[in-house]
Order: structure tokens, then C-alpha cells, then sequence
């Protein structure tokens, strides 16, 4: 039996627009059969997900997941802390400084708004937040929902993107950090879309060998509307830096995309980064 998988996804804990019961919904309508939830710096979708699932005649194993914001060499790099214990005291207790730092960005972010005459955006976000972390994504929507910009990417083209006149670069915890917190919580770490950093594929090869020093376990490998040329590439610095396969969809909301599950096939040269987790030993170990 092939299994149908998605190791990267978001609900609106962090930037994503459904609830984990949505998420579970949704997962289950594109017949997933694992479904990993990466919210960035939190875990806090994943009790309300397997909640969810429990209430669902069709099985679909959640896996724990959690997407984590680190600094590298001006870069805002993402690392993908997958099949970990969720529950480990140490992880949550470390999260809360992830927390900290994303809220103090937003309060400078909204400082440099109210300088370019776009006031009190801060509290208009935190409410979009609800329960959640906040996120540029949800500054944006403010922007939009006011009218300051005509569309949600142009309030990153003119205020929210690097070197834009609100942006602001944070003090995230780095690379090496982020594996430490990962595999001491007993999970993998992963590089999450490598191919959408701004960067050169000197500066990626750079990236990814010293990933691999630092004892990072994987990197993802696909998206659902990626290139050939990019996924041939990735491929090709996937085994050349002995990092395993991660598929995921950075799925946010439906559309057409990027949606759960879609077109996330991988080559047979790589090695999955799952093949080894015992939840998923009922499946076929081959991913095509």
C-alpha cells in the first residue's frame, strides 16, 4: 500500500486560515493518509487536531510538527522539528522565547507603520491572532483589510518584506539551536523549502552542508507547484549532502496552488525521512 503524505502544514495557530479540526477535514477529503501539523514556533493545533481525528471513522496518523524561525547569516532561515515528543516540558518552556521575539517584531513592525502614518495596527492584529502567534501574515491582513494596500502580497512589496520600510529583522535562536531543541525533544529536523530562500545556490549549498555539520536530518525536497529544474535540484543536493527526503506542501489555506497531499512525489533515489518511524510500519516503505 502507498501512503499518501504531507509532512508540512499550518492552521490559523500560526498563519494558516482553518482550524485543526478544519485541517483534519481537509486532510481527510485529499485522502491523506499522514498528516504533519508545523505551525510556526508552536504546537499548540496538535490536541485539537488528534481530538478531531478521533471523532473520524477514516484513519490518518497526525504526526507532531513545528516549524522554527532561526537567524543565518541575515537570513530567515525555517527548520522543520518533525515526530517529536510534543508533550517534552523543556521544548515548550524554550517555544515561549520564540514567542517573545515574534511579538517584540510585531510591536517594532507596527512602530515603523505608525511612523509611515498607519497607526494602532498591533491591537487590530492581536486579535486576528486570537490564541495563536503572531505573524506578518496577520499584519498584512490588517493592512488589507484597511485599504493601506491593494492586495495581501503588496503589503509585503511595500511595507513587510526585507529592507521595505516596516520591516524588521528579528533575534531568532540559530540553526544549531534549533536541531539541539528538536532532537533533544526526540524529533528530526528538516530544512523546510529551501528553494524559496533569496539566495544563490552557492549561498544554498553553503546553507545545507552546514545543516548537515550541525547534525540536521533532512530537507524538503518538493511543493506542489515546484519546477522540474528546482526539484531536480534539490534532488541532486539532497544526495549530495546525504540529507533525507521530506514532502511537504506548506499548505495554508485551499487553492489551487497549494493543496494537502498534491503532487508531492518524490524521486526513488532518496531516502524518506520517515521510513523509519514505527506509526507508519503498516505502510509500503517505498514513497513514488
Amino acid at each position: 500500500m502507498t501512503m499518501k503524505i504531507d509532512l508540512h502544514s499550518h492552521t490559523y495557530y500560526s498563519d494558516g486560515h482553518l482550524s485543526p479540526a478544519e485541517l483534519v477535514l481537509r486532510a481527510h477529503q485529499m485522502q491523506l493518509d499522514v498528516l504533519a501539523i508545523t505551525d510556526h514556533d508552536t504546537t499548540q493545533a496538535l490536541a485539537e487536531a488528534r481530538h478531531a481525528q478521533a471523532q473520524e471513522k477514516r484513519h490518518l496518523e497526525i504526526i507532531s510538527g513545528i516549524e522554527l524561525t532561526t537567524r543565518w547569516h541575515g537570513f530567515d532561515i525555517h527548520i522543520l522539528g518533525l515526530h517529536f515528543d510534543e508533550h517534552d516540558e523543556q521544548l515548550q518552556q524554550r517555544l515561549l522565547e520564540q514567542t517573545r521575539t515574534r511579538v517584540d517584531r510585531a510591536r517594532q513592525i507596527c512602530v515603523k507603520l505608525a511612523k509611515c502614518g498607519i497607526e494602532n495596527v498591533f491591537d487590530d492584529a492581536m486579535v486576528k491572532v486570537g490564541q495563536g502567534q503572531i505573524t506578518r501574515a496577520h499584519i498584512a491582513q490588517v493592512l488589507l483589510d484597511r485599504g493601506e494596500v491593494s492586495s495581501f502580497q503588496g503589503a509585503f512589496t511595500k511595507y513587510l518584506g526585507k529592507d521595505k520600510r516596516a520591516f524588521v529583522s528579528a533575534q531568532w535562536i540559530d540553526i544549531a539551536t534549533a536541531i539541539q531543541w528538536i532532537h533533544e525533544a526526540g524529533g528530526v529536523a528538516a530544512i523546510a523549502h529551501p528553494a524559496s530562500y533569496d539566495m544563490k545556490t552557492k549561498w544554498l549549498k553553503r546553507l545545507l552542508s552546514e545543516f548537515k555539520s550541525l547534525g540536521g536530518d533532512g530537507m524538503e525536497v518538493t511543493h506542489p507547484n515546484m519546477q522540474p529544474s528546482k526539484k531536480e535540484l534539490l534532488t541532486k543536493l539532497a544526495l549530495e549532502y546525504d540529507l533525507k527526503a521530506v514532502v511537504g506542501s506548506d499548505f495554508h489555506f485551499p487553492s489551487r496552488w497549494s493543496e494537502l497531499g498534491k503532487r508531492l512525489d518524490i524521486s526513488a533515489k532518496l531516502t524518506p525521512l520517515w521510513q523509519d518511524w514505527p506509526c507508519l510500519a503498516s505502510f509500503n516503505k517505498e514513497y513514488l
